[in-house]
């Protein structure tokens, strides 16, 4: 008998394809046993398999695309990433829109936090407060710069890119941005931010502050201001769309127009 079945399953993986053979499995089985595995069997501890489940999760996603087309799904994710990307840079690049938006607010360097305490503790806490409002008042000054390389990176979008990432979690449109702009970003802010840490006199600033924490310690310290707020606005800007992207995904009165309305109200009820 043993013999038999093993001669039966050798048969089987020589068939073509593989719906082929689960049919013939399923069915040999049905024969055998009365057990019908197309039925659905209720989960009792055991695991489920790979195909169900691979099946399952292609139902679900289907059913939450709707009856939107490709063009929608396409322009509403587009939509959404220019509004967060346009709300971003615009409440960022005023007085104020870094300095007194603890969200993104760029703090001290971590290498030069013991130079605050320092200063604090001698009386010259003020100068380390405006260091700090200066390393602000740089990125207010060059996150302009990040509007065109969003607008490049949202226009390639592609089909496919906009099925995945209205399927994907609360942030999947900034994520994409993120994959698709950071080098470029990087590149573009780095002398953007050096030209306005020397226009708002952070640079000079700092030079100062580190220069009195050196005499008094008798150390030497020294860090990369440029690099360092280049990456902090940066990480701001993506703060600021991903939390729109977040908003326009879970509170329908930010969806401002049809298309918005449309393709995220499509993802309500998922």
């Amino acid at each position: 008998m043993k013999k038999n079945i093993f001669l039966a399953v050798g048969l089987l993986f020589s068939m073509s394809t593989q719906a082929q053979i689960f049919d013939i499995i399923k069915s040999a089985v049905k024969d055998k046993t009365g057990v019908d595995l197309n039925t659905p069997v209720k989960n009792n501890g055991t695991k489920t398999t790979t195909t169900t489940t691979t099946s399952s999760q292609t139902n679900n996603s289907s059913a939450n695309l709707g009856n939107l087309t490709s063009t929608q799904i396409s322009s509403g994710l587009k939509e959404a990433l220019s509004i967060g990307v346009t709300d971003g840079v615009k409440k960022l690049a005023i007085t104020d829109g870094f300095f007194k938006n603890e969200a993104v607010k760029i703090l001290m360097p971590e290498k030069l936090r013991k130079i605050d305490t320092t200063l604090r503790s001698i009386g010259m806490g003020s100068l380390a407060d405006e260091g700090v409002k200066l390393l602000n008042r740089a990125a207010e000054d060059a996150v302009t710069e990040a509007a065109p390389i969003f607008t490049n990176a949202i226009t390639s979008m592609t089909i496919t890119d906009a099925k995945n990432i209205l399927l994907g979690s609360n942030n999947a449109a900034t994520s994409y941005l993120q994959g698709k702009t950071q080098s470029q970003l990087f590149t573009a802010f780095q002398p953007k931010v050096k030209a306005s840490l020397g226009k708002v006199g952070a640079d000079t600033l700092w030079k100062n502050l580190i220069s009195k924490y050196n005499t008094f310690t008798g150390q030497s310290v020294t860090t990369d201001l440029n690099e360092y707020v280049t990456t902090e606005t940066i990480n701001g800007v993506f703060k600021m769309v991903a939390d729109k992207e977040s908003g326009i995904r879970n509170t329908p009165a930010m969806r401002t127009t049809s298309i918005l309305q449309k393709v995220f109200g499509a993802q309500d009820g998922k």
